[in-house]
């Protein structure tokens, strides 16, 4: 199936009140197959056509297209992901590493520069976003098309049947609690060994986690020690270390509490919350983190498939999984709670199905304090 993807973005200031807008079209009729587009925040212009174009693609995987004609008036991201153009700004650099990952799902994927009037269907998308204003209602025509590619990865992934084959199942583990836990600091790269009462959690968790392929973990000190218990606790099974696993690194804001972070850096505080392309300073986004967690997941889902496996990490990996898991948008992160110890499922299937069995199950703690 040929598709041709339309798609931009924008910012009022820069940075500024954002949106991302894109269309699918069938690349022989020109039929719309799809619209889809979403506010961002406060952020730059071209974080926002980055935006843009990872919705298109992703419409064009869900639609199991396999030839894709990418249409954009941004010439920075057109010659950036032909590889023609360096990409020097660290905040694009998780965004096109992503762009990249859904390039690679297509037979073949081409980008062309067009001028601005010939991209007036996706602009008007963008600029409905920034308004606040509600998405237009899906083509009929994306429906047939989704259905005509049944077999896609895409839409097998939508589907009520049953899944083939067995899961991959992961058991997320946030880490026992720490010092900076319990005065609630935000707590990233820097080393914080786990309380008396992280321990029991550490324990208490560990006897409820079960059997076992591995048990993998950040390095950090806090999730290798949890780990550890784990992995004593289901027979002495392997622990492995994955560094994309690690937590946030927070920047300049390690070991504040929100308030004192707030009133140091209050503009930057509201831009961070308002995107997760923005990064504290000297510190890294979630969408950074997205990336590198969305890496380490598809290399567990390769090296033990149809097993169980703990994952022993951090409050930000475990709620971007899940956040990815149940394609949910970027309020997600602020509003899921995940306590230390706390445990989480999913289940992941050869035909691409996702199933999220559970968020953040404490009922092990509770003798724990």
């Amino acid at each position: 199936m040929r598709v041709v993807v339309e798609a931009d973005g924008g910012s009022r200031g820069n940075p500024g009140t954002a949106g991302y807008g894109a269309v699918v079209l069938d690349a022989d009729t020109g039929e719309l197959l799809a619209e889809r587009m979403g506010a961002l925040g406060v952020t730059t212009n071209n974080v926002a056509e980055y935006r843009g174009l990872i919705a298109g693609l992703t419409a064009a995987a869900e639609l199991g297209a396999d030839e894709v004609e990418v249409r954009m008036d941004s010439k920075l991201v057109v010659e950036q992901m032909s590889g023609r153009w360096q990409i020097k700004h660290p905040g694009l650099r998780p965004l096109a590493a992503q762009a990249a990952d859904l390039v690679r799902r297509f037979k073949s994927v081409k980008f062309n520069w067009i001028p601005r009037e010939r991209n007036k269907r996706a602009d008007a998308l963008a600029n409905r976003a920034m308004d606040g204003k509600p998405a237009p209602e899906e083509p009929a025509s994306a429906a047939v098309a989704t259905a005509a590619r049944a077999d896609s990865p895409a839409a097998s992934a939508q589907s009520w049947a049953p899944p083939a084959g067995p899961a991959t199942r992961l058991i997320l583990v946030r880490h026992g609690e720490t010092e900076y836990t319990a005065r609630r600091l935000y707590s990233g790269r820097g080393e914080a060994q786990l309380t008396p009462r992280g321990l029991a959690q550490a324990r208490a968790v560990a006897s409820r986690v079960g059997p076992v392929a591995a048990v993998v973990t950040s390095h950090l000190s806090r999730c290798a020690r949890t780990a550890e218990l784990i992995a004593q606790a289901a027979g002495g099974v392997p622990v492995r270390v994955e560094p994309d696993l690690v937590e946030c690194d927070f920047g300049k804001w390690e070991g504040l509490t929100f308030a004192e972070v707030n009133e140091r850096w209050p503009e930057e505080m509201q831009a961070w919350l308002a995107s997760p392309a923005v990064a504290p300073p000297g510190g890294e986004s979630f969408d950074e983190v997205a990336v590198r967690v969305s890496r380490a997941v598809q290399r567990l889902r390769e090296a033990y498939a149809g097993e169980r496996v703990a994952v022993v990490t951090h409050v930000s990996p475990i709620k971007l999984v899940l956040r990815e898991a149940l394609d949910a948008g970027p309020g997600f992160l602020y509003r899921c709670y995940l306590d230390p110890a706390g445990m989480s499922t999913v289940d992941y299937w050869p035909d691409g199905g996702i199933a999220v069995r559970g968020v953040n199950e404490t009922a092990h703690l509770a003798d724990t304090g």
